[in-house]
């Protein structure tokens, strides 16, 4: 999910004729470097918590299954955010001349609230993950800053037209966090976890993770058309052809240990769109 964002970001930027290979490889290693930065954090937060349980569904966690200890953890949260700072040093290094310490000091600083918002999810007295806040967290960090970020990384620009698949993504990332939040609704709920499933309950949970894949279709669907130069631009709308088979299926799901095989299904899917509006509007023009 977290390279979905960078590809789409990447695509949007080489379409409009900025191309630059570093700054590739390196928006992909710091996304996933945040991105293991994120899962330290949420293993330790959850295990110390006591929301990862023997009622948990899905695969043990390392703290969960005793692989890792909390202290293991911590410093694996150390490590990967130090990390994760150098990736995206070497990245403003590439990105940016020195007569552009503005763009710098603001990318610095969205990395640090990345960095935060990571840890931030479980971790703390008030995690915003246990107050209904992950989805606009994941909306916007997965969405919104990663494909725009990485787009302007490029081109020191935005358009208003790159903010429809900045915004696909981003609900399609929410879509697969509300999937997990679906498959552990009772759970967070006996340990108070509240999720926005927690809060609105298992059905209207599901009508909102259909809403969200639907709004993510349209958005999809407007920026093909309005950014249309030829019939291979399309070619990411395949990617939701197994999405609606996942869609079909969650909308029948009564017991909640049935979405957990959905959740790669949606992942993949995402990726697929990623890789194929990559492909659509590069090397096809």
């Amino acid at each position: 999910m977290s390279v979905s964002g960078i590809l789409v970001g990447t695509a949007i930027a080489n379409h409009l004729g900025y191309f630059n290979t570093p700054i590739l490889i390196l928006s992909l290693l710091a996304t996933l470097a945040f991105q293991v930065t994120s899962n330290f954090a949420n293993d330790y937060g959850d295990g110390i918590k006591g929301t990862d349980n023997k009622g948990r569904i899905g695969p043990q966690r390392a703290f969960q299954s005793g692989k890792l200890s909390s202290g293991q953890l911590r410093w694996g949260i150390l490590i990967t955010s130090l990390i994760s700072l150098i990736i995206v040093g070497a990245l403003l290094y590439y990105a940016f001349s020195e007569y552009e310490i503005t763009f710098i000091l603001l990318f610095i600083f969205l990395a640090l609230f990345c960095i935060w918002a990571a840890i931030n999810y479980t971790i703390g007295s008030r995690p915003y993950g246990y107050r209904g806040l992950g989805d606009i967290f994941v909306f916007c960090f997965f969405g919104l800053l990663s494909v725009l970020g990485s787009m302007f990384l490029y081109t020191k620009f935005l358009t208003l037209p790159a903010v429809l698949p900045a915004a696909v993504i981003g609900l399609m990332s929410t879509a697969v966090l509300n999937l997990n939040n679906l498959r552990d609704y009772r759970s967070d709920k006996e340990v108070q976890k509240n999720t926005l499933v927690v809060y609105m309950g298992l059905r209207r949970g599901i009508n909102y993770h259909i809403t969200l894949i639907f709004m993510a279709f349209v958005l999809l669907l407007l920026y093909v058309l309005s950014q249309y130069n030829n019939v291979m631009n399309t070619l990411c709308l395949l990617a939701f052809i197994p999405v609606f088979f996942h869609v079909k299926r969650v909308s029948r799901v009564k017991d909640p240990s049935l979405f957990d095989p959905e959740l790669k299904v949606l992942a993949l899917s995402t990726f697929l769109m990623a890789l194929l509006f990559y492909i659509g509007y590069n090397y096809f023009l």
